[in-house]
C-alpha cells in the first residue's frame, strides 16, 4: 500500500477556489491513508494564460489547510524533481521524437483557416469532425515549429473508474491531437500522461469534465508503452442553487479569503471531503485523523455536489468549538501578540496598554461558543473600551419599550447598588445578587436582565450577563451603569 502516489497538478493560471483544492484533498487524503506520497506538480505549459505568482499562492493555499505535499517544487524537493512542467521540456520533446519514430506522431502541416474549412465542411455534411480523416499523406519533418499530433489507432475500450465504475467508448470518438504546440511547449493532453510514468504516479484523481478525452488518452498510454493508472474522476461542484457547475461568477472565492474571513484550516478541509463524499454514517463533523482514516473512493459519488456556504459556516462554529483554548488564542491573536506583525482578529482596543493576556484569554474563554467565524470576535469590543450608547437597542425591544424613562432609571439605580454592595466579584454572586434584583423589583428576567446587559455592553447580543459582567470588573459595569443612570 506504501506505493501508493497520488498527485495534484494544477495550472497556475489564477487564484485557487473550492474546486481545485477539494481535488487537492481527495488525493492527499488516498495517500495519507495508505502510507503513500503525495505529490505537487505544477503545469505551467498554457504560458499564455500564466499568471504571476499563482504557484507561490497554489503553495500558500495548500500550507494554510496543511495538505503538505511530500514532493514538489522547490523545498518540497523529490526524486523525480523538477516538478515544473516548464522545466521538464527535454522529457517531452524526447517522447515525442519516439512517437515519431514509431510511426505515431506526425506534424501538422494545415493552417488555422485550412483547418476551419474542415470543420465547416463537417458541419455542412452533418458528421462529427475527426481530425484523422484529414491526416496528410506525407507530412513534413517535424522541425519544432509545428504542432505535432498524435496518430491515432481508433478501437473500442472499457475502462475502471473509482468513482464512475466501469465505462465504456467506441472507437468513433477517438482521434488525433495535438500533442506538442508550435510554440515548443506540450499539451496537457500529452505532458501529463508523460510526467504521471516518470514520477510513478498510481492515482490520478481529477474532475468529470477529463472522462470524455479518456479513451484518447487510453490510446496514447498504449502508444507509449505506459500501463494505465488507477482513474477516479470527482464530480463537480455545483453552485448554491445546485443547477450548475459552481464558477467565480457564482462566488467561487479564492481559498485564502476564507483565511481572512476567519474560518478555521480544520472546517475548511471538513466542509471540503464531504463535498460529494460520505462515509455512510450520520457524522458530520470530522477532525483531519477521522477523514484520512474515513475517506474512500467508493463513498464519492457520482452527481454534483451543491457548495452550502451556511453549512461550511457551521462547520466551522463547530470546530471552533472544539479547539483548546491555548489554540484557539493563537489563531485569532497576531504573531506573538504583536499588534505591528499583524492584526489578528480582536478588535484594536484589545491590545490596550491596560488590556492583558489573561483578560483576552478571559474574553476567549466566554465568546467562544459564539463564535462561528473569528471574525465575530470584533463583536466583543466592549469588554475592551467604552461603547458608543445604542437607543435603538432599548427602543426595538418590546419589553423595555413599555417603561418610562423614570422607570428605567429606577432599575438601574436598584442595580447599581445591589451590585456596588457585593464584597466578592464573580459570576456567583453576580447571580446571586441579580435573582434578589428580580425578587425585590418585581421584575421578570427579559426586562431587568435585558436592561442591565443593554447598558453595559450596547450591544445586541453578549454571553450569559453574570459571566459578562464578572470579565468587565465591578468598576467598568458599576461606572456603566451609573452613566446610563444619568442619560435615561
Amino acid at each position: 500500500m506504501s506505493d501508493i502516489r497520488t498527485r495534484f497538478a494544477p495550472s497556475p493560471t489564477g487564484y485557487m477556489h473550492v474546486g481545485g483544492i477539494r481535488t487537492a484533498l481527495f488525493a492527499w487524503l488516498i495517500a495519507k491513508k495508505a502510507g503513500g506520497t503525495f505529490v505537487l506538480r505544477i503545469e505551467d505549459t498554457d504560458k499564455a494564460r500564466e499568471v504571476d505568482g499563482s504557484a507561490a499562492h497554489i503553495i500558500e493555499c495548500l500550507t494554510w489547510l496543511n495538505i503538505i505535499p511530500d514532493e514538489g517544487p522547490g523545498a518540497f524537493g523529490g526524486e523525480y524533481a523538477p516538478y515544473f512542467q516548464s522545466e521538464r521540456l527535454p522529457s517531452y520533446k524526447e517522447w515525442a521524437q519516439k512517437l515519431i519514430d514509431d510511426g505515431r506522431a506526425y506534424a501538422d502541416p494545415y493552417s488555422a483557416d485550412e483547418l476551419q474549412a474542415f470543420r465547416e465542411l463537417a458541419q455542412k455534411e452533418k458528421r462529427p469532425f475527426l481530425f484523422r480523416h484529414h491526416r496528410p499523406e506525407t507530412p513534413p519533418v517535424w522541425d519544432g515549429t509545428q504542432a505535432l499530433r498524435f496518430k491515432s489507432e481508433p478501437k473500442a475500450y472499457t475502462w475502471h473508474d473509482d468513482v464512475m465504475g466501469d465505462l465504456p467508448s467506441g472507437p468513433e470518438v477517438i482521434d488525433d491531437f495535438i500533442i506538442m504546440k508550435s510554440d515548443g511547449y506540450p499539451t496537457y493532453n500529452f505532458a501529463h500522461i508523460i510526467d504521471d510514468s516518470e514520477m510513478k504516479i498510481t492515482h490520478v484523481i481529477r474532475g468529470q469534465e477529463f472522462l470524455a478525452s479518456t479513451p484518447n488518452f487510453l490510446n496514447l498510454y498504449e502508444a507509449l508503452g505506459f500501463t494505465f493508472p488507477t482513474f477516479a474522476s470527482v464530480p463537480p461542484i455545483m453552485n448554491e442553487q445546485g443547477n450548475k457547475k459552481l464558477s467565480k461568477r457564482d462566488g467561487a472565492k479564492d481559498i485564502l479569503a476564507y483565511r481572512e474571513e476567519g474560518y478555521l484550516p480544520e472546517a475548511m478541509r471538513n466542509f471540503l471531503a464531504s463535498l460529494g463524499w460520505n462515509d455512510g454514517t450520520e457524522q458530520e463533523v470530522f477532525s483531519t485523523e477521522e477523514l484520512i482514516g474515513s475517506f474512500s473512493l467508493d463513498r464519492v459519488q457520482k452527481s454534483g455536489a451543491r457548495f452550502d456556504e451556511n453549512r461550511l459556516l457551521w462547520l466551522n462554529g463547530a470546530h471552533i468549538r472544539s479547539l483548546s483554548l491555548e489554540s484557539l488564542y493563537s489563531y485569532v491573536s497576531p504573531v506573538d501578540d504583536d499588534v505591528s506583525r499583524g492584526t489578528g482578529f480582536w478588535p484594536a482596543s484589545a491590545y490596550n496598554e491596560d488590556i492583558t493576556v489573561g483578560y483576552r484569554t478571559n474574553v476567549l474563554a466566554l465568546a467562544q461558543d459564539r463564535l462561528k467565524l473569528f471574525d465575530d470576535l470584533r463583536q466583543f469590543g466592549y469588554f475592551f473600551a467604552e461603547p458608543a450608547r445604542n437607543e435603538a437597542l432599548l427602543t426595538d425591544n418590546k419589553q423595555l419599550r413599555k417603561l418610562t424613562s423614570d422607570e428605567q432609571n429606577d432599575l438601574l439605580a436598584k442595580a447599581h447598588t445591589s451590585l456596588e454592595s457585593l464584597e466578592t466579584w464573580n459570576t456567583e454572586s453576580i447571580q446571586n445578587s441579580l435573582n434578589d434584583l428580580l425578587t425585590s423589583t418585581g421584575q421578570k428576567p427579559g426586562i431587568l436582565f435585558s436592561l442591565i446587559r443593554i447598558v453595559v455592553t450596547w450591544a445586541p447580543f453578549s454571553p450569559a450577563l453574570p459571566e459578562t459582567l464578572e470579565i468587565l470588573g465591578k468598576e467598568t459595569v458599576l461606572r456603566r451603569l451609573d452613566i446610563a443612570t444619568k442619560a435615561a
